[in-house]
């Protein structure tokens, strides 16, 4: 059993990891970015990465507290699903109107990975290796779409 304090710095110490391993990666824009914290500059829509002790996730999850306007922005990115799916090169799973870990109704298209450990520094390599050409994608297909998203915050 892991004590909060070691899960808590050695979370950290992944991202930062993962945070200088990405940091010689230009956006699709061609600047930098704060890859592990990355912002689409859209309100309530956000790319969550995360690491775990059983898998690792990367999505867009849309945070909206008027479950109506979250509906909307879910059903804007589906018009771009075709896009995004051949953006990735592999389907994701969809999800309108799930709660999340603090009782908090998100939507999100996510992707995970089952059997990694994030306490595992061997199985650092396999995470980064699933979230990196993720996270780039998700930056590809951003640079493209993110201007029919702006007016709906």
């Amino acid at each position: 059993m892991y004590k909060r304090a070691e899960i808590t710095k050695t979370k950290k110490d992944f991202w930062t990891t993962f945070g200088q391993y990405m940091k010689p990666v230009p956006s699709a824009d061609g600047i930098r970015v704060n890859w592990q914290n990355y912002k689409t500059h859209v309100s309530q829509v956000f790319f969550r990465m995360k690491a775990e002790r059983d898998f690792c996730s990367i999505g867009i999850e849309i945070n909206h507290n008027d479950t109506e306007l979250q509906e909307l922005v879910f059903e804007q990115f589906e018009s771009f699903k075709k896009i995004l799916h051949a953006t990735l090169e592999e389907e994701w799973d969809w999800q309108l109107h799930s709660v999340d870990d603090y009782g908090k109704v998100t939507s999100k298209i996510e992707k995970r990975l089952d059997g990694v450990n994030v306490m595992d520094k061997d199985r650092w390599s396999d995470i980064i290796s699933f979230l990196k050409p993720r996270i780039i994608a998700l930056d590809e297909f951003w640079s493209n779409v993110k201007p029919a998203f702006e007016g709906l915050s």
